[in-house]
């Protein structure tokens, strides 16, 4: 079975599309954390961040960008939390771009898990080790 983002791209399933063109897709989520809450997608499927091809880039980046600034000028957001779950938290086995409008005082609290804090040197193994990795 196909998921639920390649069943909207096909019209199998209906809902609010906002905007589209050959390579994204832009439609409210269905479960919105602020009513205006859009999700952009690649048209092709494709899992995850991981997988997405470098040349469709550009176009899902924009797409996201031009739906934060279009939040604000239709729905008065003050701005937008832009996320994407890659793998956990990823309710949709389609890749998925979530621009979510905000306002000061909505309520929404910074990132949606728990933050910690580095001990004395470890900042800089971290980075060391994610730069070896690149």
């Amino acid at each position: 079975m196909t998921d639920v983002i390649c069943q909207i791209v096909a019209g199998e399933l209906d809902a609010a599309v906002v905007t589209r063109n050959d390579d994204v897709i832009a439609f409210l989520d269905h479960r919105p954390v602020f009513k205006g809450h859009v999700l952009v997608a690649p048209v092709t499927h494709i899992d995850t961040l991981l997988d997405l091809p470098t040349a469709l880039m550009p176009s899902l980046l924009t797409m996201a960008q031009q739906i934060a600034a279009a939040i604000g000028s239709a729905l008065g957001a003050q701005g937008t939390f832009v996320a994407v779950n890659n793998v956990v938290s990823q309710s949709i086995p389609h890749l998925h771009v979530h621009v979510v409008p905000r306002t000061k005082g909505d309520g929404l609290r910074g990132f949606f898990w728990p933050r910690t804090r580095y001990a004395d040197g470890e900042m800089d193994g971290y980075a060391k080790r994610i730069a070896a990795a690149l």
